[in-house]
């Protein structure tokens, strides 16, 4: 009732009622006040110059257009042909905002829903009405609607789950109890302009400290096989000690993803929300799985029918972001990662958007939530681009430093003008929580080489074309096995599964491959590299950005064409060695990888190149592709792990989840006494292709046998 009334008195004394009165020239009133305004916001972003008082002046035109096109549609005193005329202009300078916000899409934040009007922004709207001629009282204080307010985003959804569990927990107030205080003390640094200084501090500097002041581990309680090592024993015991703000740039392969689960778990950061690139989002579940068990993750698909709002963790990647930003940021999370944070490097983009909403959103609800942005990016290197990443962790704002950053600036008794400024400007950056630390300066933590399984999700039709044929090879292999043990002569009988039956069916299918003209596993292998061959692809591209130098292996042509046109796409240079080469064409391309500093990704053949060739610039591998054998994957992450190799090496090995692939992995490192986490360095094969096709048709027919037993 009291909105309702609101209203009525806004409309008693809307600008279009007011300006009518005595009105006789089409530059009287509110709209010749707005067309200057937009006019004057359309300038300002031509220029690039988008300063505050710029952003005001936009969203008020805009709340104003609005309020006017809804008195003018409302009015029934004027006649068809003004109101029509009236909405022409008003549409006239929404398309001016339209184009404006198209130019410069930060500006698109202040015409969101929950977007906030300032008292800048209230004082500006009376200013323009007065200038109108429109009477505004004193005591008004109507404010528009956010209900009524366009919407950017394409789609917003709310699950099902998250809905029962907000009416579970309606009362969420905000925790005011370690709100950070100001000191109060006269800012010497106030005039001055302090973020190109922090961010040249990086340039000129560069040889300074690139890693906060850790503390030594503590006990943490881990699971069952899971050893935490050094370096990451330090993170965690700095967010045990209290540190909430960590810009985390350790090198990829130096375990960040535990890092953060562990940083959150000593910190208590629950509910968690982590953000990611799609093709690590599984792994992240994987990973909460084997560092923090007790916990439960859930994550987001599409609309979320699927999610769990009672989760601990949630788990969503930046492309559906946008249609779960308003109930994320209204979900108490206490914690928020965002991993590859070299994604919202740009500011205009919608992802960056989001991401510092929410973040805004946390920190409005909890005085001191954990914040942690995860790259492999240098940091001296565009520094510039760490701008959005510095404002998600609240070290500073658009326009100036925050908090504690600006108290330890001042702490210096140095101004930009000093020379000796800019490594304390850098010290004080760092010390805020930026970690960052190398390979080969935690050579002793890590192993010389050792494989990393990066599960990926086939989501699209070709997954779910692999997961149906799989199931159709599956039921081929049950009818196989029920008409065997029909037919057998020998009356012997098992209770349950005859698992050496189960094998005979097997060797059966395994020895009819070449002729059989339905689905094997071969050909479903096959398929599987190529569905995953993008997403493998983009992980490489990733890499290449963060350390440098990737050798990227797949089996089949047609996946390391799909590579090929990745990386392209993405400006990224690259060589290639096939098969189908002259020794020269190898060579140049070899020479090209292992010369030019601008050739970031070599695409090798696992049969052409796993052998005889050295690439050891490179200290990461992607393994696109599983293979048959352990011995032709060590073969091939050899081409980078020699003699004269100074850093420890990677091999990520990209795995289709919820598909045949998983159990293959699995078969492999069994095979070779591996156990998914590190090579002993030995080349011994043990067990051949043939073994591994086998013993795949063997778990499927045996799961297949299982689900059929429970069903009954």
């Amino acid at each position: 009732m009291a909105r309702q009334g609101q209203r009525q008195q806004a409309n008693r004394r809307s600008p279009a009622r007011n300006q009518r009165r005595g009105r006789a020239l089409d530059n009287e009133g509110i709209i010749p006040v707005l067309a200057r305004a937009v006019r004057e916001v359309e300038t300002a972003v031509q220029r690039g110059s988008v300063n505050g008082s710029v952003r005001t002046k936009f969203q008020v035109v805009a709340l104003l257009v609005r309020e006017e096109r809804a008195s003018v549609k409302a009015d029934t005193e004027a006649t068809e042909a003004h109101r029509a005329d009236q909405l022409k202009r008003l549409d006239g300078i929404a398309t001016i905002l339209a184009k404006t916000a198209a130019r410069h899409t930060s500006l698109l934040m202040l015409l969101a829903e929950d977007a906030e009007v300032s008292d800048d922004a209230h004082d500006l709207r009376r200013r323009m009405l007065l200038q109108a001629g429109v009477d505004v009282p004193e005591e008004e204080v109507v404010e528009p609607d956010p209900a009524d307010a366009p919407v950017t985003t394409s789609r917003r959804v709310v699950p099902q789950s998250v809905i029962s569990r907000q009416l579970a927990n309606p009362f969420l107030p905000p925790d005011f109890s370690v709100v950070q205080q100001g000191s109060g003390r006269p800012r010497r640094l106030a005039g001055w302009e302090l973020l190109g200084p922090l961010f040249r501090s990086f340039e000129y500097a560069s040889n300074g400290v690139s890693c906060m002041p850790l503390p030594e581990p503590e006990q943490v309680r881990l699971p069952a096989g899971r050893e935490l090592m050094h370096h990451q024993g330090q993170l965690v015991a700095a967010a045990a000690d209290g540190h909430r703000t960590f810009l985390l740039a350790d090198e990829p392969g130096l375990g960040k993803t535990a890092q953060a689960l562990l940083a959150a778990q000593a910190a208590d950061a629950y509910p968690l929300l982590v953000v990611v690139p799609n093709v690590v989002k599984m792994n992240w579940a994987r990973e909460v799985g084997l560092w923090t068990p007790e916990k439960s993750v859930t994550v987001i698909h599409g609309d979320g029918e699927d999610v769990d709002g009672y989760a601990d963790i949630f788990v969503v990647n930046y492309e559906i972001l946008d249609r779960h930003v308003g109930w994320l940021g209204n979900h108490g999370m206490r914690g928020m990662v965002v991993d590859e944070a070299h994604f919202i490097k740009n500011k205009s983009s919608q992802r960056s958007q989001h991401v510092l909403h929410l973040a805004d959103r946390i920190r409005s609800r909890f005085g001191r939530p954990l914040l942690m942005a995860l790259t492999g990016t240098p940091l001296i290197n565009d520094i510039e681009d760490f701008q959005a990443i510095w404002e998600f962790l609240g070290w500073i704002d658009e326009k100036r430093p925050l908090g504690g950053l600006m108290d330890a600036l001042e702490d210096t008794g140095l101004t930009p003008a000093d020379p000796s400024f800019y490594p304390n400007a850098r010290r004080a950056v760092v010390d805020m929580g930026i970690v960052r630390r190398r390979k080969i300066d935690v050579a002793a933590d890590i192993p010389a080489r050792r494989i990393a399984d990066l599960p990926v999700e086939l989501d699209d039709e070709a997954g779910r074309s692999i997961r149906e044929a799989e199931r159709e090879l599956a039921r081929r292999l049950v009818e196989r096995y029920e008409m065997a043990l029909a037919t057998r002569k020998e009356g012997r009988t098992v209770e349950g599964i005859d698992h050496e039956l189960v094998r005979r069916v097997a060797t059966w299918e395994r020895e009819d491959m070449d002729t059989s003209t339905g689905e094997n596993v071969f050909s479903m292998m096959r398929r599987i590299g190529k569905a995953k061959a993008g997403l493998s692809a983009d992980y490489a591209a990733q890499l290449a950005r963060s350390v440098g130098k990737v050798v990227f292996f797949a089996k089949h042509i047609e996946v390391m064409d799909a590579a090929e046109e990745t990386f392209r796409s993405r400006g990224l240079r690259y060589s290639s060695i096939r098969g189908d080469q002259t020794t020269t064409v190898r060579q140049r391309n070899i020479d090209a990888f292992t010369t030019d500093p601008e050739v970031a990704v070599i695409v090798c053949s696992l049969t052409a190149a796993g052998v005889g060739v050295n690439l050891q610039v490179a200290s990461n591998v992607v393994l696109a592709e599983l293979s048959w054998t352990d011995a032709e994957q060590t073969q091939a992450i050899d081409r980078v792990h020699r003699i004269g190799q100074e850093e420890p090496v990677t091999a990520w090995r990209i795995i289709a989840s919820q598909t045949i692939d998983t159990r293959v992995a699995e078969l492999i490192d069994s095979k070779a006494g591996l156990a998914a986490v590190a090579l002993d360095g030995s080349d011994e094969e043990i067990g051949s292709s043939v073994d591994v096709q086998l013993e795949a048709l063997v778990a499927l027919l045996t799961q297949a046998l299982e689900e059929r037993l429970t069903a009954a």
